[in-house]
């Protein structure tokens, strides 16, 4: 334990945002640097409960209360090595993740609880400078050779997890650069692609083949991977957008998401000269109030955006833990992102009835509050300007078209990919990991069911394995 009296003595403590109107000017990530005499004191509050509870928060498995010691010692080789042990890619779960470790320790029962995601991320930033980050290659080669398709974390985990093992692994990814949401989804505010790229250089090292720009069931065809691997995983995500059809869909200037995403993000690694969609003095409708709508968000300031409104469907959440969330679940409360901080509104238990064009454009919307039941209120409709609208209403399945359907697997209820509890597909040999059979979630879960896919890959190749398992199939959120 760190110190036992460290949660008495000292008071939560978050890194400081840049000024708003600082940060808007650029596409850096929003956070200033941590000041270093403070971590020991932040990890001193965590309480090494005879229960921790922070473990079940984390699908990872997490050893919290240890590295939390030992940053408090200041062994930053043991920190890193204790947080390698479960988590592949700290530098992304410790700028990415919401923090469900958080909303599960105990301190937090009626404190604010330990700033775990910050010592985490700083660990494995302070490791990178160090030179403790290196590397890690197999005692020896299996003779076995595996496809993994999809290069988020999901499929990076099991890359990662699998070359190590001794396996030779290539990873196929359809964009022109591997990293898939991470790259191309997540807004360089968030997380700027320098960390993605520097940990792609040592799995490269490490053993492992990129193969960028290949979409698998075209430029490849399903017998030749068959063919030329000893088993294949399925990594590739839930990439079908929700839509919302409604009078006036048609109109131009009305897109999902990762239509405006993903050149946002090419132009600021430099692969494409200038945005296709814009927000630039237009006002802007996001529909949608989870991360992908605040990562629009962002986005739109940034492009100078005239004014950005934000329509969630859902009542507003209370600012604290609602009491239907009771300590350890993850709670049912407003949250407010550095896009939130930066502008433009949030509008709550409404829903959009018609898109209205204006020269074959989208130029406003109409939209009525809606009860609790999302029945619309009589009298409460009204029309606001809206020149771009961005649909941010979260992933409903994986592309049927194409490789899963040349493949033949089989889908459960929601159109994700049907998997046995060894992470295995309906076809033999074809194991599925991360939201391409889960469904959308959180980048814990992708990490946490790549490794675990890693092990039943491993075991199906070899008889046996020794790689950790620490997710099934079935296991949901707490």
């Amino acid at each position: 334990m760190a110190d036992p009296q460290g949660f008495l003595k000292l008071d939560r403590q978050t890194p400081t945002r840049r000024p708003v109107d600082v940060r808007i000017r650029d596409w850096k990530e929003v956070y200033e640097d941590f000041p270093k005499e403070s971590l020991a004191g932040q990890a001193s509050r965590c309480m090494d409960c005879g229960i921790p509870f922070c473990h079940n928060g984390c699908p990872l498995g997490n050893l919290i209360p240890e590295w939390n010691d030992l940053v408090y010692k200041d062994d930053w080789s043991s920190a890193i090595e204790r947080l390698h042990a479960t988590n592949n890619f700290p530098e992304f779960t410790g700028r990415l993740c919401p923090a469900p470790c958080e909303a599960s320790c105990v301190l937090g029962i009626n404190q604010d609880p330990v700033t775990i995601k910050q010592v985490e991320v700083e660990i494995i930033d302070r490791a990178w400078d160090e030179l403790h980050v290196l590397p890690s290659l197999a005692k020896e080669s299996s003779g076995k050779s595996v496809a993994v398709v999809g290069s988020g974390p999901a499929g990076l985990a099991t890359a990662q997890q699998l070359t190590r093992a001794g396996h030779a692994v290539t990873v196929f990814e359809r964009a022109p650069r591997i990293g898939g949401l991470l790259r191309y989804g997540i807004p360089e505010f968030k997380m700027e692609k320098r960390h993605l790229d520097r940990r792609l250089e040592q799995m490269a090292a490490e053993g492992t083949t990129f193969k960028a720009g290949v979409n698998v069931g075209v430029d490849v065809t399903v017998e030749q991977l068959r063919a030329q691997f000893d088993a294949v995983v399925l990594a590739g995500g839930s990439t079908v957008g929700r839509d919302l059809p409604a009078p006036g869909r048609e109109l131009a200037g009305i897109h999902l998401a990762m239509e405006y995403l993903v050149p946002a993000n090419e132009v600021q690694e430099g692969t494409r000269s200038d945005w296709p969609i814009t927000a630039e003095d237009k006002h802007v409708v996001i529909i949608g109030g989870g991360d992908t709508g605040a990562d629009c968000l962002g986005t739109a300031h940034r492009q100078g955006a005239a004014s950005v409104t934000q329509l969630e469907i859902m009542p507003e959440p209370p600012a604290q833990r609602a009491s239907s969330t009771p300590w350890p679940t993850w709670p049912l409360m407003l949250r407010t992102s550095s896009a939130h901080e930066e502008g433009g509104e949030r509008v709550f238990a409404v829903s959009t009835t018609e898109y209205v064009g204006k020269d074959g454009a989208v130029d406003a919307i109409r939209l009525t509050d809606v009860d609790a039941s999302f029945q619309p209120i009589p009298g409460s409709e009204r029309t606001i300007p809206a020149q771009l609208v961005l649909l941010a209403m979260g992933f409903v399945s994986p592309q049927h078209e194409g490789l899963l359907d040349e493949l033949g697997v089989a889908y459960d209820g929601r159109g994700n990919v049907e998997r046995s509890s060894s992470w295995e597909s309906s076809v033999p040999g074809v194991f599925v990991a991360g939201d391409m059979g889960r469904g959308q979630s959180l980048i814990v879960w992708a990490i946490a069911e790549g490794r675990s896919c890693a092990a039943a890959v491993d075991a199906h190749l070899m008889g046996t394995t020794t790689l950790p398992n620490p997710v099934r199939p079935t296991d949901r959120p707490t």
